[in-house]
């Protein structure tokens, strides 16, 4: 059985979808003022991975992901280069769907920009101002944590230390990885500025903050608990908790049965930043010589849950073990040939896959496995039939790999 590591407790589970019919799955997306990097790439192809292999364990799935177009960073940055925000965002969404499909990443079921929810924002934020959970102030609207049971459940924090004088936090999103004890904003009231895009809603003019946006989506498409919320490791301080409160403060059940995070990409043991010059796109590896498929093994390879160092040593080092693994496949394809498959052989091939990711998403594990199931057959006399058999076990396996084919 499956069993995932839920934030939401801090243990492994097993895991069990709300509806035993379809897995409902919401992805953070990418916050598009800028193109997305390596280091994102990671996140967006852990949940890539999760999905596929659902699937191919047998779930229906269905998955929101949110693209994040109306934020200050997005404002700021279009400002900087004299565009608008739209024409800012239009090119890095446009990047970025090109990027998935160059990583064969599956596109979601539901990709909406944060800006096609306001609707939804706006109608959020008005339940919560007649709940009293959120209030007006200087023509904002901000959510106070002391208002809402549970608030922090998620990260663990500590509500006795919250300070009970309100303080307020203005912007969508702050520098570092601390909290901000205070209250949060939901809605950015227009001011006359001109330079913010802003919508009239039935609670006035103004634009939603990023920390109402991913609500409003999963509001909008699912219509009960979601099975499992994905994200960053980063999105458990300041964000996670605040779209958890948000959604149980306007539904009577939880947001979410699973929550799952994945850890940060690092360059030669340091985090990416513009300051050191070390940021990486698919482009940069593209032009060092490395395929797609190796691009892709590397960002997966590593388990979802610790650190990832990309190198020039790291990175070469999944190359090869990828290409010598893929010659070892090409040999038994040739002896496969036209024969019948070995079902034995198959599930041989399934199990020891499926040995391994069923253990959080082992997929380091479950590759090392097969490369030393696959490095015995290539030294044994292999019949045709056991040879078919095995390449139709991997053909399956790639389906969720997308590294091999």
């Amino acid at each position: 059985m499956l069993t995932l590591f839920n934030t939401l407790g801090k243990k492994k589970e097993p895991f069990r979808p709300v509806d035993e019919n379809v897995v409902t799955i919401f992805t953070c997306g990418p916050s598009v003022y800028q193109r997305s990097h390596i280091g994102n790439f990671r996140t967006f192809l852990f949940e890539d991975t999760l999905v596929r292999y659902l699937e191919y364990s047998g779930y229906q799935v269905r998955r929101g992901l949110i693209l994040t177009d109306i934020e200050d960073k997005a404002i700021d940055e279009a400002e900087a280069r004299a565009i608008s925000v739209k024409d800012l965002t239009d090119e890095n969404i446009k990047r970025f769907t090109q990027e998935m499909r160059l990583l064969k990443m599956k596109i979601p079921d539901y990709m909406p920009r944060a800006s096609e929810a306001v609707d939804e924002s706006a109608e959020i934020i008005e339940r919560l101002l007649k709940l009293q959970i959120a209030y007006r102030n200087d023509g904002n609207i901000y959510f106070d944590p002391l208002r809402s049971s549970g608030f922090g459940k998620l990260y663990g924090l500590d509500m006795t230390k919250w300070p009970a004088k309100p303080k307020r936090f203005h912007r969508d999103t702050y520098p570092g990885m601390r909290w901000n004890f205070g209250d949060f904003i939901l809605w950015h009231g227009a001011d006359g500025e001109t330079k913010a895009p802003s919508w009239e809603t039935k609670i006035g003019k103004g634009r939603p903050s990023w920390n109402v946006q991913d609500a409003s989506v999963i509001y909008r498409y699912f219509d009960q608990s979601l099975s499992i919320y994905c994200g960053g490791i980063d999105n458990l301080i300041r964000h996670h908790d605040y779209t958890l409160a948000i959604l149980e403060s306007v539904r009577p059940y939880p947001a979410a049965r699973f929550w799952l995070h994945g850890y940060h990409l690092i360059v030669n043991g340091e985090k990416m930043s513009k300051s050191k010059g070390n940021i990486y796109y698919t482009d940069t590896l593209l032009e060092q010589g490395y395929d797609r498929a190796e691009i892709r093994f590397f960002l997966i390879y590593g388990h979802y849950r610790k650190k990832l160092n990309y190198s020039k040593k790291t990175m070469d080092t999944a190359a090869q073990k990828l290409r010598r693994f893929k010659d070892r496949v090409r040999r038994i394809e040739g002896i496969a040939s036209q024969a019948e498959a070995d079902r034995d052989e198959t599930e041989k091939v399934k199990a020891v896959f499926s040995s391994k990711m069923d253990e959080d998403l082992d997929v380091k594990g479950a590759f090392d496995a097969l490369n030393e199931l696959i490095k015995e057959k290539d030294r044994s006399d292999l019949s045709p039939e056991k040879a078919a058999g095995l390449t139709e076990g991997l053909r399956g396996i790639d389906e969720i790999l997308r590294v091999l084919y």
